[in-house]
């Protein structure tokens, strides 16, 4: 962790901005937990209407991403995380008045703040990382700062069952019995349940805004980069084919992930309700008083503990095993799992889905350490903004997903994350054949 040409020491500013990974994972997988919720807490007619979480949320990123890569540019990188943590913070704490209105916008508007904040934390976080050091193991580095991400996206659908899901499962057939004060009641409570758990995480993220206030960052390549040219955002696409190609490979990957990830508490409930993996019932001690909702959450966890799984055993092997090449693998096995999944249905599906979590682990930071490496400093900051802008896959996604799954069933929207990563796999095979960075 140090820089080759002068032997500075990075590990102190390479441990904090780690931090910052920790926390958008959380801030990411909470939303399947919500998706799930608002469908009883405020009334939301159609599937589709509920994957607008995803959408509100992934549509920050887009919003937001070039307008960091240019504040970054202008006022650095600690200034950028310190934007990015005021958003979020914002965002979460709004949720407390968002559950007393109870109106659906409102609550689209925190999730776009909350991923307004994000988008500057990780066109900071994710170009920083594989600066500070040598850029032989960048992608060594964003992999392991990752796996932080890993960590703490495991805790979402743990707080969603424990804090959030009612203790009670409202099924068709139990609201039949019950009066409508009762139901509206019931939809009232569930609306508010929310508001524990996003006032801690809004001041937490505010009180890690303080330690990064208060801490010294070295701004790498700062130098370098006001000295250099400015470059439009087309002209980069265009120098930059790994680019170009990379922002549709991340676009498809936050894209899979998204539908996945948002709609697995509805794979789960929809496809294979009563069967559950039996090492879930015994490692979170699940009762026969359980809602299935709670018990598809307990999955969901699991799976992402494979996710995490999947980051540090993908990092070890790129420190022997050329990154681009663990990635492939990994894609390979995705578009199988998907495809296994799409082709058997029922709890098998259920299967395939969990382990394709472990498949995609190192896609993100793996495929956004390509499409930017080669580049100088300013034309970093630009192209990192382009592929966290690239995330608007995730709000894309998931509404064509639940219009499939509305027309023909859970499993027809698994078309859109098994296109998604046979694009992926397509891309990474066809990485070294393009330019060596640059063309012409």
């Amino acid at each position: 962790m140090s820089a080759t040409e002068t032997g500075r020491s990075y590990l102190f500013p390479f441990a904090l901005v780690c931090s910052l990974f920790f926390l958008w994972g959380i801030a990411n997988s909470l939303n399947g937990s919500l998706i799930r919720h608002f469908q009883f807490a405020l009334d939301l007619k159609e599937r589709w209407q509920a994957g607008l979480v995803d959408s509100a949320f992934y549509l920050g990123y887009f919003v937001m991403a070039i307008p960091a890569g240019i504040f970054m540019r202008k006022f650095g990188y600690k200034n950028g995380v310190l934007a990015g943590l005021g958003l979020y913070a914002l965002g979460a704490l709004l949720f407390y008045p968002a559950a007393n209105v109870r109106e659906y916008a409102f609550f689209l508007f925190c999730l776009f703040t909350i991923a307004s904040g994000l988008a500057f934390l990780e066109t900071a976080a994710n170009l920083y990382v594989t600066v500070l050091g040598s850029k032989d193991t960048a992608e060594w580095r964003i992999n392991f700062a990752q796996s932080f991400n890993g960590i703490s996206i495991i805790l979402g659908p743990i707080i969603g069952s424990m804090f959030i899901f009612s203790q009670k499962e409202y099924t068709k057939e139990l609201l039949a019995t019950m009066t409508p004060e009762a139901i509206a009641q019931a939809r009232v409570e569930s609306a508010l349940s929310v508001q524990g758990p996003y006032l801690t995480v809004g001041i937490i993220v505010a009180l890690i805004a303080l330690l990064f206030w208060m801490s010294k960052l070295p701004e790498v390549g700062r130098a370098e980069e006001q000295s250099g040219k400015s470059i439009s955002l087309i002209a980069l696409l265009s120098k930059y084919p790994r680019l170009s190609l990379g922002v549709l490979a991340q676009f498809a990957n936050v894209g899979a992930q998204a539908t996945l990830w948002g709609y697995f508490a509805d794979f789960k409930v929809d496809l294979a309700g009563d069967e559950h993996l039996g090492i879930v019932t015994w490692l979170y001690n699940i009762g026969s008083d359980s809602t299935s909702e709670k018990i598809a959450n307990y999955h969901m966890s699991f799976a992402l503990v494979l996710f995490m799984l999947g980051r540090f055993i993908g990092t070890a092997l790129m420190s022997k095993i050329e990154p681009r090449k663990v990635v492939a693998w990994y894609s390979i096995a995705a578009v199988i799992l998907i495809g296994g999944a799409f082709a058997l249905g029922g709890f098998p599906a259920i299967i395939c889905i969990m382990l394709a979590f472990f498949c995609q682990s190192i896609m993100f930071p793996t495929i956004f350490a390509l499409a930017t490496k080669g580049m100088d400093a300013a034309e970093s900051k630009q192209a990192s903004s382009l592929v966290i802008m690239s995330i608007v896959g995730g709000a894309i996604m998931p509404p064509l997903a639940g219009k499939l799954a509305g027309s023909g069933g859970m499993l027809m929207a698994l078309i859109i994350p098994f296109l998604c990563f046979a694009y992926i796999v397509w891309y990474l095979l066809r990485y070294p054949k393009l330019s060596a960075g640059k063309v012409g």
